[in-house]
């Protein structure tokens, strides 16, 4: 019978939450690291019991910790990003006169066919690549040295590289999206990079339909069509059915446009769910009512679904990493809340229920569905 695992990173820990393929039954372990922020957890596609977790303080710096038994143990892997051998350093030597350095890893992308091959986007702003199961890290210089990369700023929440898609059809094409630059693609394997934000129109920057400079916050992609690609970006739901070269606004009837987190059902590419927040200056749901918002065209109608979450005086946010789905037939849909709640929908949204009520504030939600 199958399993879901999701795997919870929260500003003070990590935690596996596991059921059968009802949903309905719930064991939770943690907290990993506790005290720590975990700002991500992914597991590998090709080896369900490989997970990476980044682990971040300001006062320890940056390590990777990697798992080979589905979270049971865990190894932290001393040498990724230490400048000059010294673990948990926030510097990367890129071959100036002094070191660069870094903030902390946002978002691990494992390949989709390699074992040992991880990605790794980080703030400031960079992509960073290992083939040896986070043991060395090699840094993706193209993009960072792209013509583009002086013009960068940071978003209200640093200048981040928390998305990365990777094409399961051609190996050489990666996505990836940065707060506040937009969103990049590379057709041979990241030595080159191109900006792909033609149809994003940002009225907070000098231009507003500049070709870089426009706050994303989230890509989404259905594997079953790598070319059809979704975005949350401040302000606007767009779409791209190009692999990006054109962009066109499908925010529609939402309440808000503005929001964090973006996904797709596991079945269905016209399948999209968001969660609207007030706007970018109030981070919680319009009128206190926590809500996702499902279109089944693709973006063109919406519908609001509400069964099973709080009717009233809710004032949490949803993370651009704390929504994920399952493979299910009937897909799950999970999401976390900066108030500490974990919520799975077991129909694809129909009713919802929530796993745990108290952990910390969750920075990123992932599942893995367990044969």
């Amino acid at each position: 019978m199958s399993q879901v695992r999701v795997l919870v990173g929260t500003r003070k820990g990590a935690f596996i939450l596991t059921a059968d393929a009802g949903r309905t039954k719930w064991t939770v372990d943690g907290p990993h690291f506790p005290g720590w922020e975990l700002y991500h957890l992914k597991a590998s596609p090709v080896d369900p019991d490989r997970i990476y977790a980044s682990q971040s303080s300001s006062w320890f710096g940056q390590l990777v910790q990697r798992s080979d038994d589905g979270g049971r143990s865990w190894t932290a892997v001393n040498n990724a990003f230490a400048y000059d051998g010294v673990p948990g350093t926030h510097q990367w030597y890129d071959g100036t006169p002094h070191p660069w350095e870094f903030k902390r890893v946002w978002h691990f992308e494992p390949s989709l066919t390699e074992r040992d091959t991880v990605y790794a986007g980080i703030e400031d702003a960079a992509l960073f690549k290992s083939t040896d199961a986070g043991a060395t890290w090699t840094e993706l210089s193209g993009l960072r040295g792209h013509g583009s990369g002086p013009h960068w700023a940071p978003g209200a929440g640093g200048m981040c590289l928390h998305t990365i898609l990777l094409d399961p059809v051609d190996p050489q094409r990666i996505y990836v999206a940065i707060s506040a630059a937009g969103a990049f693609r590379t057709t041979d394997g990241g030595v080159t990079w191109q900006p792909i934000n033609k149809g994003l129109h940002s009225l907070y920057i000098p231009k507003a339909d500049a070709e870089v400079g426009h706050c994303v916050h989230r890509l989404a992609m259905h594997r079953s069509n790598p070319q059809r690609l979704y975005m949350q970006k401040h302000w606007d739901v767009m779409r791209s059915d190009d692999g990006g070269d054109n962009w066109y606004e499908i925010s529609g009837n939402l309440p808000s446009d503005f929001g964090f987190p973006i996904d797709v059902h596991a079945h269905d590419a016209d399948t999209v769910y968001v969660v609207p927040i007030t706007s970018d200056a109030h981070h919680f749901p319009p009128d206190g009512k926590l809500r996702v918002w499902r279109s089944r065209t693709g973006g063109h109608e919406w519908e609001e679904l509400s069964k099973g979450l709080p009717e009233k005086d809710c004032y949490v946010n949803v993370l651009r990493d704390a929504m994920a789905v399952d493979t299910l037939d009937d897909c799950g849909i999970y999401f976390g809340t900066t108030g500490g709640q974990v919520y799975v929908s077991p129909n694809g949204g129909d009713t919802w229920q929530a796993i745990v009520h108290d952990l910390p504030p969750v920075l990123s939600v992932e599942v893995q569905t367990l044969a």
